[in-house]
């Protein structure tokens, strides 16, 4: 088996001051990456801003024998995005990888939310995400050469209770990824989601006892290999969870076909329409097409 190098590339890590983005920065830089370690240093809620975080994973990858900068612009906005990626020019002069980590919560119940907690998650989550990786895009495009990996959540695929916030925003990186995925094919951009469940200060008191097999650094591997040249899929959205890796995929049934159909004859084959058997995964919104064209016209 060949190993996975980064020998030449140029990674950018948002979110990359602790948990995760620690780990998946350390776990690139030691397999020869160039890194920019974004974090803005704030609390888990997003308030408050220290060089301190980045800093210390800088000087961590630099203990390694790695080469690092650290930056603390906000993703939140276009300019900051902007910013994080001119960082990566200025230091390294290229972009090869950028990893989406970056994220805050704050979890309220759907019926108590108000617009701040609204607008606050889905600012770095998702739109960071758009203004980290569109001047990114530009670059990989222009080189013939880049690996996007965003940060989803079983929250987001699956839901969760107090997290609509933070859901929606997580299914969105989803649906982005997709359309990366697509417009990424012809210049060698592959774009990819995982979905990791790991013992981070943004998930403190849910392991209990399993805390020491929730490790973050078992969701590195992952990253590290969607992130390398030797990455062969593009669209995807893999689990990765103390040591296992699994693929989520959205699979559409046979379903029920009726050219004069009615709401009642809905009620009558839900069955029918709900059963999984001999479901599809479209591998873009034209496969749906292509099953829907060929049901109602088989010639």
């Amino acid at each position: 088996m060949t190993d996975i190098g980064f020998d030449g590339r140029v990674a950018i890590i948002t979110g990359a001051g602790g948990g995760l983005g620690r780990q998946h920065a350390l776990e690139l830089a030691r397999r020869g990456a160039r890194v920019v370690v974004n974090d803005l240093g704030g609390s888990v809620s997003g308030e408050g801003g220290d060089v301190g975080p980045a800093q210390k994973v800088v000087a961590e990858i630099e203990a390694l024998g790695g080469e690092a900068v650290a930056d603390t612009n906000s993703v939140a906005t276009p300019e900051g995005g902007r910013a994080v990626v001119q960082t990566a020019l200025d230091a390294f002069g290229t972009v090869d990888v950028l990893v989406n980590n970056a994220g805050i919560l704050r979890d309220k119940s759907f019926h108590n939310l108000d617009q701040a907690m609204i607008e606050a998650v889905i600012q770095v989550h998702l739109l960071g995400a758009f203004y980290v990786t569109q001047p990114a895009f530009q670059v990989m495009r222009e080189k013939g050469y880049g690996r996007i990996v965003s940060t989803s959540s079983n929250s987001g695929l699956l839901g969760n209770f107090g997290q609509s916030n933070y859901g929606a925003a997580k299914m969105g990186l989803v649906g982005l990824t997709n359309v990366l995925a697509i417009e990424g094919r012809k210049n060698n951009i592959k774009a990819n989601a995982i979905a990791p469940v790991a013992a981070t200060r943004m998930t403190e008191g849910l392991f209990e006892d399993l805390i020491d097999k929730m490790d973050p650094a078992l969701v590195s591997p992952l990253v590290a290999y969607l992130a390398s040249e030797a990455c062969e899929v593009s669209g995807e959205v893999y689990s990765a969870a103390g040591g296992i890796i699994s693929r989520f995929f959205i699979g559409l049934t046979p379903g029920y076909y009726n050219p004069e159909l009615t709401a009642e004859d809905i009620a009558a084959h839900l069955t029918e329409i709900r059963d999984e058997n001999g479901y599809i995964v479209p591998e873009d919104n034209t496969g749906e097409l292509r099953k829907i064209l060929h049901t109602i016209s088989p010639r």
